[in-house]
C-alpha cells in the first residue's frame, strides 16, 4: 500500500507541477525536458538512498518517517510556490541564458525533496519484505508493479480529475494527504514512544496542510482584489488556464496564465480596441475583390473573449461569425464580463484544428483569423503547412486568413517563419506590423490571400471606405497604410511542417532579445 500511494505522489506531483509552472514559465518542451528529467533524476537518487537506508534501518518505523517527511514537503510546495517562481521569474530570467535553467531552478527548489523521498519508498519497502519469503524475485515483481500502477494513477488523476475540480494548489493538499494517509495505515505497527511521536507528527503536518486551505484566496497565484494593473473581478483556474479579469476605468480585459500579454478587452467608451484585434478587421480589404465584410462568413479560432468578433459585429454589421475556443470557461468569462454575446456568433468550445478537420469540404469562410496564443507561443499544430493547406481548403476564391504573430522590433524571427510557412501555401503574404516602442513586446498581423493581389488594391479599398463606417475606424485604416507591407521572400527559411516546428525555440530566442533590451 505504501509503495502504490508513493508512485500516486511521486507522478501526481510531476503533473501537478507542470501546471503550477505553466502561468509563469509556459508550457513549451523545453519546460516539460527540465520537469521530466529531474523527477527522473530525484527518483534515481532516492531509489539510490532508499536501498542503503533500508540496509542500515530496515524496520518500518524509519519508512513510515520518511513518507510522512515527504507528505509534510508535498504540502508546502503550493505555499513556496508564489515566492520561488516570482524570484525566478523577475529577477533569476533577466540574468540567466534560458528558460530551461528557470524551470531546472524551480524544480528543483520545490520538488528535490518530497519526490527524493518517495524514491526511497519502494526499494526500502523490498528490502523489509525480502528476509520473510523465499519468491524474492516475485516479491520485488510485486512492489514495482504495486509502484507503476501507482504512478499510473498519480499521472491521470491530476490531470482527469483533481485539477479541473479543486485546482493546483488544493492538488498538492490532497496528495499530500493521501500519502499521509498510507502513513496512518502503518500506525498499528508502532509501539509505545514511537507511536506517540507519530502521532504528533501526523497532527503537525495536518496543521500544514489545513492551514493554507483554511486561508486560501483562490488560485495558486494569491492575488489581491487591488494591483497596479487594475481591480480584479474575476479569476479561476480551469482545465486549461488561469483566468484573470481585470477592470481599470472603462476597460476590462482578459488575461491568461499571468503572462504578459492580454487576450480581450472591451472599451464601452470606445469604438476599438486600440490593440492587434482592430487589425484584424482589415484583412478582407486586402483581396482584390473583397467580400462585403458585412455579408462576410467569418471563422475565428482563438476567440477568447470575443473582441474580434464583437468589434466585427459592432462595426461591420451582423455578419456570420463561428468562434472556436479551446477552453469553454473563458467563453463563460466573455459572456458575463466582456460583452461577448452577438445574435450573429456562434462560440464552439474545441481545439481550432481538430474541428476545422471534421467540417465538411463545401463549408467555407471569407475569413478566418487566427489568435491562439499561450503566451508567448502559437500552438504549433496552428502554424504549420498543413495547417495552413487545410485553411486554405475552406476559403472562398475571394478569402483571407489572418494570423497574429508575436514580435520585437529587433527580432523578425517568428514572423519571418510564418511567412515562409504561409508562403509555401498563398500565393500573396502580406504582414501589418503593429507599431510598438523599441526594445518592446509587440505583434503583427500575417495575412494570406487565395488570390494574387498587391498593395494598390489594398490602399484603393481603405482609401474609399464606406463614410457608413465610423469615422475612428476609417482613420486607424487609413493609419494603416505606413505600416502594411507585401511580405518578402525569406531565402534560408524552411516552412514549419507537423513533423518539424521549432516554435518553442525560436520564441525563446525573441524572449531573449527582449529581456536583454530591457
Amino acid at each position: 500500500m505504501l509503495t502504490f500511494c508513493a508512485g500516486v505522489g511521486s507522478l501526481g506531483l510531476e503533473l501537478a507541477a507542470a501546471r503550477l509552472l505553466e502561468p509563469w514559465l509556459g508550457n513549451s518542451q523545453l519546460v516539460w525536458a527540465a520537469l521530466i528529467s529531474l523527477v527522473l533524476a530525484f527518483l534515481a537518487g532516492g531509489a539510490w538512498l532508499g536501498g542503503r537506508w533500508g540496509d542500515r534501518r530496515p524496520t518500518l518505523p524509519p519508512l513510515l518517517g520518511a513518507a510522512l517527511a515527504a507528505s509534510f514537503l508535498t504540502s508546502l510546495v503550493p505555499v513556496l510556490a508564489p515566492v520561488v517562481l516570482r524570484a525566478t521569474v523577475q529577477d533569476l530570467l533577466a540574468f540567466e541564458p534560458g528558460l530551461l535553467l528557470a524551470a531546472s531552478l524551480v524544480v528543483v527548489t520545490l520538488l528535490s525533496l518530497p519526490v527524493t523521498l518517495l524514491g526511497t519508498v519502494t526499494p526500502w519497502a523490498i528490502r523489509l519484505a525480502l528476509p520473510a519469503t523465499e519468491g524474492r524475485g516475485r516479491t520485488v515483481g510485486q512492489f514495482y508493479a504495486a509502484a507503476t500502477m501507482g504512478s499510473i494513477v498519480g499521472t491521470l488523476a491530476p490531470i482527469l480529475w483533481l485539477i479541473p475540480a479543486f485546482g493546483t494548489r488544493w492538488t498538492f493538499h490532497a496528495l499530500a494527504l493521501f500519502l499521509l494517509t498510507a502513513v496512518m495505515a502503518g500506525l498499528p505497527w508502532l509501539q509505545g514512544r514511537r507511536r506517540a511521536f507519530a502521532l504528533l507528527g501526523l497532527g503537525v503536518l495536518l496543521w500544514s496542510v489545513a492551514w493554507p486551505l483554511w486561508t486560501d484566496t483562490g488560485a495558486v497565484r494569491g492575488l489581491g482584489n487591488e494591483t497596479a494593473a487594475g481591480l480584479l473581478v474575476y479569476e479561476d483556474e480551469s482545465r486549461y488556464n488561469y483566468i484573470a479579469v481585470r477592470q481599470r476605468e472603462s476597460e476590462t480585459y482578459l488575461k491568461l496564465n499571468e503572462g504578459v500579454g492580454i487576450h480581450s478587452v472591451h472599451h464601452p467608451s470606445s469604438v476599438l480596441s486600440h490593440g492587434i484585434w482592430d487589425y484584424f478587421l482589415l484583412a478582407p480589404w486586402f483581396a482584390a475583390q473583397p467580400v462585403d465584410p458585412a455579408a462576410a462568413e467569418v471563422l475565428l479560432i482563438g476567440l477568447a473573449g470575443g473582441t474580434v468578433s464583437s468589434l466585427w459585429s459592432d462595426i461591420y454589421g451582423p455578419a456570420a461569425i463561428t468562434g472556436i475556443e479551446l477552453d469553454p470557461q473563458i467563453l463563460e468569462v466573455g459572456y458575463t464580463y466582456l460583452d461577448m454575446a452577438r445574435p450573429n456568433l456562434s462560440a464552439v468550445a474545441a481545439d481550432g484544428r481538430r474541428w476545422l478537420q471534421a467540417q465538411p469540404a463545401h463549408r467555407q469562410w471569407d475569413m478566418i483569423g487566427i489568435d491562439a496564443y499561450r503566451v508567448p507561443y502559437i500552438p504549433f499544430h496552428l502554424a504549420t503547412v498543413e495547417f495552413f493547406t487545410l485553411i486554405h481548403s475552406h476559403l472562398t476564391p475571394a478569402g483571407a486568413v489572418a494570423i497574429n504573430v508575436g514580435r520585437i522590433p529587433e527580432d523578425q524571427t517568428l514572423v519571418d517563419s510564418l511567412t515562409a510557412t504561409m508562403q509555401a501555401v498563398f500565393p500573396t503574404v502580406f504582414i501589418l506590423n503593429e507599431p510598438v516602442p523599441p526594445g518592446a513586446l509587440g505583434n503583427a498581423l500575417v495575412i494570406g490571400l487565395v488570390q494574387p493581389a498587391d498593395m494598390e488594391d489594398y490602399r484603393r479599398h481603405v482609401q474609399t471606405l464606406s463614410p457608413a463606417y465610423p469615422q475612428a475606424f476609417r482613420d486607424f485604416a487609413q493609419t494603416t497604410l505606413a505600416q502594411v507591407s507585401a511580405a518578402p521572400v525569406v531565402s534560408g527559411l524552411v516552412p514549419l511542417t507537423d513533423d518539424r516546428a521549432p516554435i518553442a525555440r525560436t520564441v525563446h530566442r525573441t524572449v531573449w532579445r527582449f529581456l536583454q533590451n530591457r
